[in-house]
């Protein structure tokens, strides 16, 4: 008989992470078979009726991976109390139905690249600091960005949550409004902030290119599946993994 950390189960039914899931299991959000477990570490198997706020989930057998060109004033969010967009809304029920979540979140107004998928482990992979995943991003700020910032900014800039240096930049020969950079880092809203504290409004933030993924051609609001996702993986990750 096969058994199953609950955390691991949760995950696999695409409703979180296993760190997110410790939380609900503590929070006394899960039952199985009818009753609430709260224990870390409890063990189920594969026949076990396991719910979520009284909804019953079970193991997606086959993940998916979604790449979607996410448009501006869309949140990348399962469900705002609010009312607001979300990036769930620009999918089919058939999927929303397997309850995906984000991987690699823009803020409501940044555009370009986000992941979403029932896996994980994959995510937690892609999210994690170590993984060092590359980001790439095209600004359009309000005023041309002169020589000296330019300077200043491949130097590294001290901001409030400390220091904090771009992997590359490159402004546009025709349009030097127009940058473009490239980052590992996931500190909240870093470039915004990296850009107004040089005096410099970010007009349009869009990132075309995560962990190797690129728009392929997607339109804002599309999406495509895909299948490959181990190869946009650090090759360490992998191996660990197996």
């Amino acid at each position: 008989m096969n058994f199953i950390r609950l955390n691991k189960y949760i995950c696999n039914a695409g409703i979180c992470s296993r760190r997110k899931a410790d939380k609900l299991i503590l929070a006394g959000d899960i039952k199985v078979n009818s009753r609430i477990i709260q224990e870390l570490g409890y063990k189920v198997k594969e026949e076990d009726i396991v719910e979520y706020n009284n909804r019953r989930i079970e193991i997606i057998k086959k993940h998916i991976y979604i790449v979607l060109n996410k448009p501006s004033n869309c949140l990348c969010t399962s469900h705002d109390p609010e009312g607001r967009r979300t990036v769930m809304d620009l999918l089919p029920k058939m999927i929303r139905q397997k309850h995906p979540f984000t991987v690699g979140r823009l803020d409501r107004n940044t555009t370009g690249i986000i992941l979403i998928t029932t896996d994980g482990e994959i995510a937690k992979i892609l999210m994690h600091p170590s993984s060092n995943i590359t980001k790439k991003y095209r600004i359009l700020l309000n005023k041309d960005l002169s020589t000296s910032d330019l300077v200043k900014i491949k130097k590294g800039i001290c901001l409030e949550d400390g220091y904090f240096k771009v992997d590359k930049i490159k402004i546009d020969k025709k349009n030097k409004r127009e940058v473009f950079v490239e980052i590992h880092s996931g500190r909240n809203r870093i470039l915004r902030r990296l850009f107004e504290a040089l005096n410099y409004k970010i007009i349009e933030l869009d990132r075309y290119n995560y962990a190797g993924i690129t728009k392929n051609g997607l339109k804002q609001g599309e999406y495509m599946f895909i299948e490959d996702i181990k190869s946009y993986l650090p090759a360490k990750k992998i191996k660990n993994k197996n």
